[in-house]
């Protein structure tokens, strides 16, 4: 009997000799837990680095060029006495924007109506060689024999200066402001021809091939297929067009007078104000660079990217 219920009272002692040990390795594992990382804490952490690492890229370049420029302005400033300083040019630039919009003459008005003026012959010109140019563009990508018989004028006349034009806007018009207009027309349509038309002519065969078998009309077909596929390059055209016309309109305006940035800048330089012209030129810069990420968003918003699977 004294047996048995040793036998009995030694079973039921071993699971609770056994409970001490269970329990620490259940202790033991929760602390193993508690001290192993969150899986998703160390991806979190890469990712603050990464964009620490892009926001540093995106400021700190920029403002080290920014920073040598003035340093590389400054001391030519200190080599010639008549180049301004960048304080000089600074303090002059705050005083002249302070009232960009003065106008107590015809040609004494501030640096913001010489901006729009340019701006309002770049719109024009640049309008009508849209206007022209992108349907004479898918035009020649088109059909076969209008681009065997355009290709060889367009090859003689893109390389010619828009500069060069300027005297046949006189001749013709007999005023500056349409010989400037006309000098922006005809440096902005080249590129939207030319790139239109390559466009047009790389559109996949296959699309041309299901338009034929469905028996579309040729406004189906611009409309449809040819248009979207060609958007992109058009795009691009416009952007190179713009570009360019800015480029051109300042050099036409110091040569036909009248209110202008270009024609601003020359009188400037008739004046001997320096500071005056290095405004200038940053205004160009700005209003340039303006046009064109503008443009180049816009590229973007209709750039189609084949997904690959």
């Amino acid at each position: 009997m004294s047996a048995v219920m040793e036998n009995i009272m030694g079973d039921n002692a071993k699971p609770a000799a056994e409970a001490p040990a269970a329990v620490r390795g259940a202790e033991a594992a929760n602390e193993a837990r508690a001290a192993t990382p969150a899986p998703a804490a160390a991806p979190r952490a890469a990712r603050r680095r990464i964009a620490g690492s892009g926001a540093f890229m995106r400021i700190v370049p920029p403002l080290l060029g920014v920073a040598v420029l003035v340093l590389v302005w400054q001391i030519i400033a200190l080599k010639n006495s008549s180049f301004p300083t960048p304080l000089a040019t600074l303090q002059e630039a705050i005083s002249m924007f302070s009232d960009p919009f003065y106008r107590n003459s015809p040609n004494d008005q501030g640096i913001g109506w010489n901006v729009l003026a340019s701006l309002q012959r770049v719109g024009v010109g640049f309008g009508l060689a849209a206007l022209v140019g992108i349907p004479l563009g898918f035009a020649i990508g088109r059909v076969q024999f209008l681009s065997a018989m355009f290709g060889p004028i367009i090859s003689l006349l893109k390389p010619v200066s828009p500069l060069a034009w300027l005297p046949i806007g006189l001749l013709v018009f007999k005023s500056a402001n349409p010989a400037a207009i006309w000098s922006i027309f005809i440096c902005s349509i080249w590129p939207m021809i030319i790139n239109t038309a390559v466009g047009v002519q790389r559109v996949p065969q296959d699309y041309m091939n299901v338009a034929r078998v469905l028996n579309l009309s040729e406004w189906k077909i611009l409309t449809k297929i040819l248009f979207p596929s060609v958007l992109p390059y058009m795009l691009t055209g416009v952007r190179l067009s713009i570009g360019t016309a800015w480029l051109v309109i300042v050099a036409a305006e110091m040569l036909t007078g009248g209110v202008g940035i270009g024609f601003w800048v020359w009188d400037e330089w008739n004046n001997l104000n320096v500071p005056h012209i290095i405004i200038a030129i940053v205004v160009i810069g700005v209003v340039g660079l303006i046009l064109e990420q503008a443009l180049v968003a816009l590229a973007k918003a209709f750039t189609y990217e084949q997904v690959s699977n």
